[in-house]
């Protein structure tokens, strides 16, 4: 009896070290990852220290652009601030008319016969492609850069609000009926709580969308935020300074991420505890 018990316990001792090893790779696997990149990086900078300058050089860059006011008397973390309030106000007026215009459109077909054909005529045509008639209309002030962020957040929340409402299963649809419920309440208590997760994912790509597209229109028309600090850089050929800039862009659209997945658990989380089943 001894000897049988003993196979079970074994086989349980191997499982729980295939875990642990299993663990602590997924923790440890994106640290070496890093230290790879920067591996590389001092390896490209001894070879061509004029193009590729070494991780010190620009550490120190970074630290003089965040701790002096240089272009527009601003700093670095001025500069993180005026790009992400650009897509902050966009995203915030696309969250509120995106997304009913995109409910409106799956939910009510002569909403969509009237509208549907001229949003996928506009759909195509790129943000960018919008800058030079911006400014044209508007100036060179501020309004432009939130505008063609506004439409680079405005497309991705039409297109999965439209897709959440249709997707919505007419099951449940049809047992609100059978309770008698009007047809605002089937859209407001059914369909679009169905929907959440699929309006949620656009608002995670329109996020995403709008900091690229903020970044694009301030190499073109701006004073101030990091497509600007960029575009400064490139004018001067002063690397480093391009390199910060690019990696604060990158670290800034990482924490964009985190930030909307927690909102997503907060907002959704059964479709979090969907996705882990």
């Amino acid at each position: 009896m001894a000897k049988e018990s003993k196979a079970p316990v074994i086989e349980g001792a191997q499982d729980v070290k295939k875990i642990t090893f299993r663990s602590v790779f997924y923790i440890v696997a994106p640290f070496l990852s890093i230290i790879l990149l920067v591996v590389l990086w001092f390896l490209a900078s001894a070879s061509n220290g004029s193009l590729v300058p070494s991780p010190l050089k620009v550490w120190d860059r970074f630290v003089e652009l965040a701790f002096t006011k240089f272009s527009a008397k601003v700093s670095l973390f001025g500069h993180i601030w005026a790009s992400l309030q650009r897509v902050l106000i966009a995203l915030g007026i696309s969250v509120v008319t995106g997304i009913t215009f995109g409910v409106m459109v799956g939910w009510s077909k002569s909403f969509r016969a009237i509208f549907g054909t001229l949003f996928e005529l506009l759909r195509p045509i790129p943000p960018i492609a919008w800058l030079s008639l911006s400014v044209m209309w508007f100036g060179i002030g501020e309004f432009p850069k939130v505008f063609i962020v506004f439409i680079g957040t405005f497309t991705p929340l039409v297109i999965n609000s439209y897709t959440g409402i249709r997707l919505v299963d007419p099951l449940l649809l049809d047992v609100g009926r059978m309770f008698n419920a009007k047809n605002n309440q089937l859209l407001m208590e059914i369909a679009v709580p169905s929907a959440l997760p699929a309006i949620f994912a656009g608002f995670r790509n329109a996020t995403s969308s709008g900091w690229m597209v903020v970044l694009a229109a301030e190499m073109i028309v701006a004073k101030t935020g990091l497509g600007f600090l960029i575009y400064r850089g490139m004018d001067y050929f002063d690397v480093p300074q391009i390199l910060v800039g690019m990696i604060t862009i990158g670290i800034v659209g990482a924490l964009l991420a985190v930030i909307t997945n927690y909102l997503e658990r907060w907002i959704c989380p059964w479709n979090v505890k969907l996705e882990q089943e």
